[in-house]
Order: C-alpha cells, then structure tokens, then sequence
C-alpha cells in the first residue's frame, strides 16, 4: 500500500490539476471584474472584453509555466 503525498506521479498530476483550475479561474474572474466594472461605470462592453483579454493572458502564463510540471526533467549523465 502507498503512502499518500509520496508518489512523485501523483504530486505531479495534482500540480497540473490546481494549475488548470488556476488558469481557468483567472480568466472567469477577470470577466466577472470586466462584467461587474461595466454596469457599475456603463462603459458596455469595454471593461468586459478588457478584462477578457487580461483573464485570457493570465491564463496563458499560467499554463505556460504548468509546462514545467508537465514536462520531464532533463536527465544527467
């Protein structure tokens, strides 16, 4: 039986898991930011597709360093 929190895979795996919901949560919360901004200052749809394109960057870099998760580490001779 393994012990948990040990196995190398499976941090592995949970980093790309909270990693993918941060990317996801980024851009969510940046429209709801956008969205929220919109109503309050009547600014339709300017602050909303602002804050499309900072959430969509945010969520870019986010995967973008997941990509060290994911990727093998280089191996020593």
């Amino acid at each position: 039986m393994r012990s948990s929190g040990t196995d190398p895979g499976a941090r592995r795996i949970s980093g790309v898991y909270q990693s993918s919901v941060e990317a996801v949560l980024a851009l969510l919360i940046a429209m709801g930011i956008g969205y929220w901004a919109d109503e309050r200052f009547d600014t339709d749809p300017w602050l909303l597709m602002t804050g499309v394109v900072l959430g969509f960057a945010a969520m870019v870099l986010r995967i973008w360093r997941m990509r060290g998760l994911v990727e093998d580490p280089p191996e020593e001779e």
